[in-house]
């Protein structure tokens, strides 16, 4: 593309989410020019959606909450969940790597943390896990006005209504849900502070502003620049026309996974994915563009999978929604098409990408698929119709099937009555008894976080009869938070190339690289953590590079 216009920095990257954003940082602070792009129109990426939680392992925080870690337990937990699909150069990269990155965030730029008393990891009881919690972190409230002309070009989060509380203060948090008060909300509107994923990302927005780092917006990678086996630059899609970004020491991806694209889930995850929630400019950009410089690819199969829903735009602007904590309330289970359980209702939505992939071989059909969440008039009446506006009101809208008795709710939705009514008498019973011996929901302290957040740590927090009318069914879909397949990185975070060695000057981080955890997913917040430790990581190395060639 000769006679473009150019422009040269030592570090380019690509993407603003919490990768991007902390390989921006690190590579500034130590020492390198840097340029970040992102190719929408507002920054923070599917991190500004999120709820803001970043898993680190033997973090400086857990002390402060009574717990314990260590790098050795931290490794017996990840490696537990392999099955073999993990490399461990890399997990060792990332626990090694996390407190680090946690130290280094604090001591040079307003991304400041807390640990989250008593959020259990995800499978607390295998070997290294921890049911007290204390792996992960979160930021406090961050005044947006800080962000002075920036204060409004952090995409906001169409899944958490209210951007004014942080994690640890929904029904999800503490132990205790732990609200504002209205005047201390009011006082947070005013000055337009925001916690979850906003505190996050606009706190690391702020760490790019404080450095001169401007993010450039509406600019789109399309192509590496490669001379010479090495990558130098990058040409760029922006709003005056192509322009040829050059790069003296690397180019960094962390443009988010591929699920909005149709063409590559279907050419690369391992079953249906039909509802992704993340943002709509995950195209798959980074993947694209590594493949074409011989990038070797690396968890190609998986997704950091979560069940969904669908409403109508008026309920929320998607019309989509996360089916999490809703599932896991007393008085609710989830069925399929033969009227059936066939999960924990209340494990961590990770791991229903499983579930939803189940085969039925003799009728060539997902055995799963479609399915719904099951739940009667008491779940109304105790915590509300949470689907759609996270309210506690007991109307539930006019949209949602309904039946005063199973059988009649089973025929609006195609299901075998009978079976439901035996499925619920069946659950009834368990619940009578105390205890699933089905499915298991209750048995782990993660399903008993979860539910009923005035009953956490017991298994009513979760069980509970399904037993007056109108019982109530929402479908829900396979969905996911983003793809985790794309280049295979080494423990600097360099991508490899098929022959397993280092592309010269090209680095990934986040959703766009191979993630390091295969299938599984270690706490809440396991996404936000290696995002931002390989953005640590890859933000470092890229600045240490000495020259082109090196």
């Amino acid at each position: 593309m000769a006679g473009l216009p150019k422009e040269e920095y030592d570090v380019v990257v690509l993407g603003t989410g919490a990768a991007g954003f902390t390989a921006a940082v690190v590579a500034h602070e130590f020492g390198a020019s840097v340029a970040i792009f992102e190719k929408a129109s507002l920054v923070g990426g599917t991190t500004a959606w999120s709820g803001g939680q970043v898993w680190i392992p033997n973090n400086p925080h857990m002390a402060e909450v009574g717990v314990n870690d260590s790098r050795d337990k931290a490794k017996t937990y990840i490696m537990s969940l392999s099955r073999d699909m993990l490399e461990e150069r890399l997990v060792d990269a990332y626990i090694d790597n996390g407190p680090d990155m946690v130290e280094f965030m604090e001591a040079k730029t307003p991304v400041q943390f807390y640990a989250v008393p008593e959020m259990p990891d995800y499978h607390p009881e295998f070997p290294g896990g921890s049911p007290e919690g204390g792996r992960t972190i979160e930021c406090p409230i961050f005044p947006f006005e800080e962000l002075g002309d920036w204060e409004d070009m952090v995409t906001p989060s169409p899944y958490f209504a209210d951007p004014h509380i942080t994690m640890s203060e929904t029904p999800l948090g503490k132990a205790v849900p732990q609200p504002p008060s209205p005047e201390e909300h009011a006082r947070r509107k005013a000055h337009n502070e925001r916690g979850c994923g906003q505190a996050l990302a606009g706190r690391l927005l702020k760490a790019c502003l404080d450095r001169g780092i401007y993010p450039r917006v509406l600019c789109a990678g399309r192509e590496l620049i490669i001379e010479n086996g090495e990558v130098v630059g990058v040409h760029m899609e922006t709003p005056k026309g192509p322009v040829e970004v050059r790069a003296r020491k690397g180019v960094i991806l962390a443009s988010g996974g591929f699920e909005h694209d149709k063409d590559l889930v279907r050419a690369f995850t391992r079953g249906p994915m039909t509802h992704p929630v993340s943002i709509e400019t995950s195209t798959g950009d980074g993947l694209r563009m590594a493949m074409k410089a011989g990038a070797m690819l690396s968890n190609m199969r998986e997704a950091w999978w979560i069940p969904t829903g669908v409403v109508p735009k008026e309920a929320n602007p998607m019309g989509k929604v996360l089916v999490n904590g809703q599932r896991t309330l007393p008085h609710s289970i989830m069925i399929n098409k033969r009227g059936r359980r066939f999960t924990n209702e209340a494990a961590n939505y990770n791991a229903f990408g499983a579930s939803f992939h189940v085969e039925n071989v003799s009728k060539f059909e997902y055995e799963n698929l479609p399915c719904w969440l099951i739940f009667d008039q008491q779940y109304v009446d105790s915590y509300g119709f949470r689907i759609s506006s996270g309210g506690h009101g007991s109307v539930v809208p006019d949209w949602v099937p309904r039946g005063d008795t199973p059988q009649e709710l089973a025929e609006k939705l195609g299901a075998d009555g009978e079976e439901l009514a035996r499925t619920i008498a069946r659950w009834n019973q368990h619940v009578e008894e105390g205890h699933d011996p089905d499915f298991g929901r209750g048995d782990s302290a993660f399903d008993c976080w979860w539910g009923d957040p005035y009953r956490k740590g017991r298994r009513d927090a979760t069980l509970g009869k399904l037993e007056r009318g109108p019982y109530y069914a929402f479908e829900i879909k396979s969905g996911c938070l983003g793809t985790k397949g794309g280049p295979r990185v080494d423990p600097n975070a360099c991508v490899l190339n098929v022959d397993g060695d280092v592309i010269p000057g090209l680095y990934a981080a986040g959703n766009v690289m191979g993630s390091p955890f295969g299938m599984t997913y270690g706490g809440p917040g396991g996404t936000l953590g290696p995002a931002m430790v390989f953005g640590f990581i890859a933000g470092r190395h890229a600045a240490g590079r000495n020259t082109p060639g090196a």
